[in-house]
């Protein structure tokens, strides 16, 4: 996902900045509130992370014009201010969600990463291609250089979001979340032990490998040339 943080301490934005990224996402900033709505106009981003309080415009009132003008992208707002009426105004100002200072990283990634859920269109493509890779989601069949390759029910929803995604990382956590359905971490080697398979399923034997893994990173599918 592109995320956009507006945020005026400095310190703040770059931990969150640099805190997304290490987690797979794009991740922008904006020191003020009028510089965030110009960006949040013209970014094409999946998420906004808004401080409430921001000098030249507030959050709220950023997220208010944002939604006046027809802008959708779900928004994260941030607050000291944690009472129930804070956060009712926050939610009916336009915000997706209300999180209060201080928080923990970990929940504010789980809770992004729900709106950008949230806001992402239904698959409506039946057929993915990574280089020599097909995969077909209505005969359920997969194939490499015209050879067909057998994966069991886990490994070809793996295989499936990985490609729907190829080109980007993609954290543990997501596929835990996208394709385990887990929404805390397990701590189990669950994911190595798939990928593993299905890397030995989908590159073995062929020139090119297509599934990566990116340390300290995640998973990407992609090929060389692309």
């Amino acid at each position: 996902m592109r995320l956009l943080v507006i945020e005026d301490d400095r310190e703040t934005a770059q931990f969150l900045v640099k805190a997304l990224k290490e987690s797979g996402h794009g991740a922008d900033a904006a020191a003020d509130g009028d510089t965030g709505l110009a960006m949040a106009r013209d970014g094409n981003y999946d998420v906004l992370i808004v401080d409430r309080m921001l000098p030249k415009r507030d959050g709220l009132t950023l997220i208010e014009t944002l939604r006046g003008e027809g802008a959708r992208t779900p928004a994260l707002i941030l607050s000291a201010l944690g009472s129930v009426d804070d956060r009712v105004k926050g939610l009916r100002s336009g915000g997706d969600d209300y999180l209060t200072k201080p928080y923990a990283f970990s929940e504010l990634l789980a809770r992004v990463e729900a709106l950008g859920r949230r806001s992402e269109p239904e698959a409506t493509t039946t057929r993915y291609i990574v280089g020599d890779l097909v995969l077909d989601r209505l005969s359920h069949k997969v194939s490499r250089g015209g050879e067909s390759i057998l994966l069991q029910a886990r490994e070809f929803r793996l295989l499936e979001y990985l490609m729907r995604h190829a080109g980007q990382v993609i954290t543990r956590t997501m596929l835990l979340e996208h394709v385990w359905d887990y929404h805390f971490d397990p701590q189990t080697n669950v994911i190595d032990v798939h990928v593993s398979r299905l890397r030995s399923k989908i590159d073995k034997g062929f020139p090119k490998p297509l599934l990566h893994t990116v340390r300290g990173a995640g998973y990407v599918v992609r090929a060389d040339d692309e």
